[in-house]
């Protein structure tokens, strides 16, 4: 079941995925609320789970172009399930692939969103760097998680966490990270009595 949670197969984690897709909805708008999406966006998610950021960027950017990442086939199955209408028009591209080497060319997005995917990173500090490397000169990096070191439910979220083996940080370690990593204006966003952590930067000009 833990595996699951860190990486859902096709068949056993489809009920993870379901469960993510409308547990993380509301997460996820505050998230978005924090960044910019215009109508001609070129947009990446990384760890893009069951697809309903990617359908919610869409919706927004509807002369763009979203792209999904997730390094669980059933993660990408589910995906391009939710978002099929999407993809059939052309609008949204979903592949299997690691945050540590993404399939896509320098200077390509203007907006990379990863929701409640940081904690499960092999190298933090390198694979914010594969995402800089793919984002354009200006565009925004922004990280979304509900678990991290000093959250209101942090007594509640350690012992699973630890179990995931999962990477949480501060509020100084995110910012710390966005600018070991090249990011410059970087800005943290907390919603404390949710337990929401929103951090994001950009690529220099």
């Amino acid at each position: 079941m833990l595996y699951q949670a860190r990486r859902p197969t096709r068949w056993v984690g489809r009920l993870f995925i379901r469960s993510m897709n409308f547990s993380h909805s509301d997460l996820t708008d505050w998230g978005l609320s924090h960044v910019t999406i215009e109508k001609d966006s070129t947009i990446l998610d990384v760890g893009c789970g069951g697809g309903r950021t990617i359908q919610k960027m869409a919706a927004i950017a509807t002369e763009g172009s979203v792209f999904g990442v997730d390094y669980s086939k059933g993660s990408v199955a589910a995906s391009r399930a939710t978002n099929a209408s999407l993809i059939n028009a052309g609008r949204v591209e979903i592949r299997e692939a690691s945050v540590s080497d993404l399939p896509f060319a320098d200077n390509n997005f203007d907006l990379v969103t990863a929701v409640e995917t940081q904690y499960y990173w092999p190298d933090l500090v390198n694979d914010m760097r594969e995402i800089l490397r793919v984002l354009k000169p200006g565009g925004t990096l922004a990280v979304v998680v509900e678990s991290y070191i000093g959250s209101k439910y942090e007594m509640l979220h350690r012992p699973v966490m630890t179990l995931l083996r999962s990477k949480r940080l501060s509020i100084d370690g995110q910012k710390e990270l966005f600018a070991k990593a090249g990011y410059t204006g970087v800005e943290v966003f907390e919603e404390h009595d949710k337990s929401w952590l929103c951090a994001t930067g950009a690529k220099p000009l």
